[in-house]
């Protein structure tokens, strides 16, 4: 890219603050540049395609013992310098902030993943050519989504010296396919643009999508449930954000106890950025790595930034993120059970007559065929939390749930609304089964993302249709 650097722009910034600040100014400052392109699909043809490479400066200071932070596009002379006196007035007019962390020092940050340069710099017709696979392998029902890539590059300064750099790629795949006004779903993210199948993902769609027809309406109650990985990265993206937040537990806001056993043994969840390709530092430079949120049942830490780090007596988790302040640290890139992330086979289908094609996976299949009665449920959506403190959380199923009899899908089912505890859902002995690989489910967040397998819970409580 011509102009400077984005380490040299993060040093701008940060130099700037001293001139207008003084010596005694505290500042850090990340310059990143994006590079995001989207390839939609809907009525089975593509209808928009985009892209855009953008420059963005967020800059936080304390200064006279009062923070503030700003955030700007403009990366001339005069726009760094007008976003710096912006941040230093904000500065003037905030409250005192006693607990102010300090900056990171001058620390060893690790080596960044590789990038997948064909990933990050991907052309239009390569994400076209998995929208046409998707659609053909549809069999002729209306299709809908999109397929992304994304290519990031980030640096970090402070005026305490301390700088680091990084970059990072992703791909997605997210469709719909339509049957009779019943839809089927499939999402998949990687790393790689070349890991997203399109034809695997649109067959999957359809089969989904064809075996959703004539559902029939099921009462309110507690059932055992296969939950596919759409549904399960629900289950940890919540966790993640209201439970295992650094702030939210200084504030007992959240259920979690570290070193009780909290969940069932089956249940491992890690925080690993570095396992796919992520950025090697968090928003305020702290370098990251994996954690270990649950081991083996057993609750063993929370995400912190320094903030809640000073608070709690401990060390940053790396988990810092812009707005932190606000929305406290957050696990984003979370695996359930330590399974290797992968596109599912298309194997080992386990249903009968009208659901035949509900189930497009072998781990899933093997799931559903210790189910006496149950529902499999492929999506939730549009969830919301009820009470933080015990992570009580209503929404709704979404593209397809099926009654399972005797090990068998046996038919449709309408959508159902839930009222549920997720650690509840996931305590000791209510985890009755997992899955053996992960798929990774994309998020809208950037850099975010969650690998789940399809897994088998004792118990969760719907309380109605959709409707109610």
């Amino acid at each position: 890219m011509s102009g400077p650097s984005e380490l040299e722009l993060a040093g701008q910034v940060v130099e700037l603050v001293r001139r207008l600040g003084g010596p005694a100014a505290q500042a850090d400052a990340v310059v990143t540049r994006a590079d995001l392109a989207l390839t939609r699909f809907a009525n089975s043809a593509i209808h928009q395609n985009v892209a855009e490479s953008t420059v963005g400066v967020r800059l936080r200071l304390h200064i006279d013992g009062r923070t503030a932070a700003g955030s700007g596009s403009v990366v001339t002379a005069d726009g760094l310098r007008a976003l710096v006196e912006r941040t230093l007035a904000a500065a003037r007019l905030c409250p005192p902030d006693p607990g102010w962390p300090g900056l990171v020092a001058p620390t060893p940050v690790p080596a960044a993943p590789p990038v997948d340069e064909a990933t990050a710099y991907a052309e239009p017709d390569q994400r076209a050519d998995r929208v046409g696979a998707f659609v053909a392998a549809a069999g002729g029902l209306s299709t809908a989504g999109y397929c992304r890539t994304a290519h990031r590059l980030s640096a970090f300064a402070n005026s305490a010296g301390h700088t680091a750099y990084g970059r990072s790629a992703e791909a997605a795949m997210d469709g719909i396919a339509r049957s009779d006004g019943a839809d089927g779903v499939a999402r998949f993210a990687s790393d790689r643009l070349s890991d997203l199948d399109g034809a695997e993902l649109g067959a999957h769609a359809a089969a989904k999508a064809q075996a959703a027809a004539d559902p029939v309406e099921l009462p309110p109650g507690r059932y055992e449930v296969v939950f596919e990985p759409a549904a399960v990265a629900d289950l940890l993206q919540n966790l993640s954000w209201y439970g295992f937040n650094g702030k939210r537990y200084a504030e007992r806001q959240s259920f979690v106890e570290p070193g009780a056993a909290q969940f069932d043994r089956a249940v491992t969840l890690v925080d690993d950025p570095l396992g796919a390709s992520g950025l090697p530092f968090d928003a305020e430079g702290t370098a990251r790595g994996a954690l270990t949120l649950v081991e083996a049942g057993t609750t063993r830490a929370v995400a912190h930034d320094r903030r809640t780090a000073a608070e709690a007596g401990t060390r940053s988790t790396g988990h810092a993120v812009a707005g932190g302040a606000t929305w406290g640290p957050m696990a984003r890139n979370l695996r359930l059970s330590g399974a290797t992330a992968g596109p599912a086979s298309a194997t080992g289908r386990s249903t009968t007559g009208a659901a035949a094609g509900a189930v497009v996976d072998a781990d899933t299949a093997a799931l559903v065929t210790g189910v006496r009665r149950g529902l499999l449920v492929s999506d939730l959506w549009y969830t919301r939390v009820l009470d933080p403190k015990s992570l009580v959380v209503t929404g709704l199923t979404r593209n397809g749930v099926w009654l399972i009899e005797d090990g068998t899908v046996v038919r449709a089912v309408r959508d159902l609304r839930f009222t549920e505890s997720y650690p509840r859902a996931l305590g000791p002995g209510a985890v009755l089964g997992l899955g053996a690989r992960a798929v990774r489910q994309p998020d809208r967040v950037d850099g975010a993302w969650w690998s789940a397998p399809s897994v088998r819970l004792a118990s969760w409580h719907f309380t109605g249709g959709a409707s109610g």
